[in-house]
């Protein structure tokens, strides 16, 4: 029961809806971001882009990549650059072992959304997933189709 409260004390900033239908999602996980005032100001605003955004491991840390958060609208010169390199907070281990399902079996890491929690601190959610070919996309729009279509009959009768 705890975790229904926790979901709705969430406060969503953006989503990432391009990544599922681009990557099958193998595994979710959770990290913290590290962000300059500026930065959680304008997340606050909810002007926060992810689409053409990634997650890389560079010297056994975790960063966001390309990742489009607006500059702050009340901010002076010292603004925060838009699309800079942010680091992402994970525990060691969980880092260690991302990075050996990444070079072994050919996943990446996208993100998939980015929240306050109840806590107010800026999270967000990572996926283990692997790239869909265009038969997939195909195949996955298909399914979609055609549960919309026996959800809409069940309703009617």
């Amino acid at each position: 029961m705890p975790r229904i409260c926790y979901i709705i004390n969430m406060k969503s900033i953006c989503t990432n809806r391009k990544a599922y239908h681009d990557y099958h999602i193998e595994e979710t996980f959770e990290a913290g971001i590290a962000l300059t005032g500026t930065e959680v100001k304008s997340l606050r605003e909810g002007k926060a882009n992810l689409k053409e955004s990634y997650a890389r491991i560079k010297d056994g840390e975790l960063f966001l990549v390309n990742a489009h958060i607006s500059p702050y609208s009340c901010g002076n010169i010292y603004n925060h650059e838009p699309k800079r390199t942010r680091k992402l907070l994970m525990h060691k281990r969980e880092i260690d072992r991302l990075l050996g399902k990444v070079k072994e079996r050919g996943f990446t890491l996208v993100p998939l959304s980015m929240y306050f929690n109840k806590r107010n601190k800026a999270k967000m959610e990572l996926a283990l997933a692997k790239g869909k070919t265009l038969y997939d996309k195909r195949e996955s729009i298909k399914k979609k189709d055609e549960k919309r279509l026996t959800e809409r009959e069940a309703r009617l009768r």
